[in-house]
């Protein structure tokens, strides 16, 4: 076993000094990731702060009709939440799609973003893998590599990021607040958050070290519908094959759609061509599917997962299909009660709730 120190920061501040004074130190909070990467040894940090007790917990409504979630908040108390439940109920989806009831309980919103990817090669440090040992080679593009990506890695790693929360969080413009190790606090879209592999797979994300995630401002989405689906070898626990967040809003010009999918590529991927190819007209089945065609027109699928580039459109397709027709929808009261995958509409948002007052 190898030892390590554990320190529990007071504040973000003392966090960011704890972190500048040890050499190999590793941020922790929920630690349903952290902890199973120290017990593979693929991290081996000497140093392990806890900043659970640091980073902020509320999830508050803004004036502007803006909303902030603390890094801290849990993934269970987000899912609950009755205004993100009305607000952003795709949002809402993606969170109870993920893992079980006992890591949402204890997984955070900082963290969830954070985690690293489940490929089997990452996870084995008996194989070589670029992502953990740049330089090794990614094993992945001649074996095992059905669950991985078909668009935007490269030659040098083909890993997924794993969540389902980013994928949401992508699709409705969310944005990152960033403590940086100066004492500045800036703001990035989600969407920049993670990195694309090129010639650095081993770097997830535009993080320093010692940065710290702090916050997720959501924008105010106004009147919409909105969907999370995910498919997956079995129902419950377990990772995304293909996953899509889409969104679909009613204009005098035609029905804007915001999609982002998940499991297809290293980070959230935010379907900006389709977008664009759809935005200002009527969305009939063929021009929805030429728009993810086009989309999908630079995936570099391999023999083992082409199929995930067909799934992918074939998913995003039906969903927003779903979303015109008003199908398969939950009034926000009733979201906290799906189990999985769910499609909702917005109503008008809900009073602000403090995590305390939260289901889950």
């Amino acid at each position: 076993m190898k030892p390590f120190t554990y320190v529990r920061a007071r504040t973000l501040p003392h966090a960011v000094d704890l972190f500048a004074d040890r050499d190999d130190a590793h941020f922790v909070a929920g630690g349903t990731n952290v902890t199973d990467l120290l017990k593979l040894g693929v991290l081996a940090a000497s140093h392990l702060i806890d900043v659970t007790d640091a980073l902020p917990r509320e999830i508050e409504t803004l004036p502007d009709g803006t909303t902030r979630i603390g890094a801290g908040v849990s993934n269970a108390v987000l899912a609950g939440h009755r205004a993100i439940r009305g607000r952003y109920p795709a949002l809402a989806a993606a969170l109870l799609a993920g893992a079980s009831g006992q890591i949402r309980n204890a997984a955070t919103v900082g963290g969830n973003l954070l985690q690293r990817t489940r490929c089997t090669y990452f996870q084995d440090v008996t194989r070589p893998c670029n992502k953990r040992e740049p330089g090794t080679g990614c094993p992945a593009l001649a074996g095992a590599h059905r669950d991985l990506s078909v668009i935007g890695g490269s030659g040098t790693c083909i890993a997924t990021h794993p969540g389902d929360m980013a994928v949401a969080l992508a699709m409705y413009d969310a944005e990152v607040e960033v403590l940086h190790t100066d004492g500045r606090t800036t703001r990035l879209p989600v969407g920049e958050l993670h990195r694309l592999p090129g010639d650095r797979p081993d770097r997830d994300t535009v993080l320093a070290p010692g940065e710290i995630v702090t916050a997720v401002h959501l924008p105010d989405p106004g009147p919409h519908r909105s969907a999370y689906r995910k498919v997956r070898d079995r129902q419950s626990y377990a990772f995304a094959l293909v996953s899509v967040a889409a969104a679909v809003t009613a204009g005098p010009d035609g029905s804007t759609v915001r999609l982002a999918f998940g499991s297809v590529a290293p980070r959230p991927w935010r379907a900006g061509t389709a977008e664009e190819r759809l935005r200002g007209h009527a969305l009939t089945d063929e021009l929805v599917r030429a728009a993810l065609d086009a989309e999908f027109a630079a995936a570099t699928p391999l023999p083992g997962n082409a199929f995930k580039v067909e799934m992918a459109k074939a998913v995003g397709l039906a969903t927003v299909r779903d979303l015109l027709a008003g199908r398969g929808e939950n009034t926000p009261d009733q979201a906290h009660d799906v189990p999985g995958p769910a499609e909702h509409r917005h109503t008008p948002s809900a009073p602000a709730e403090g995590p305390e007052g939260a289901a889950g």
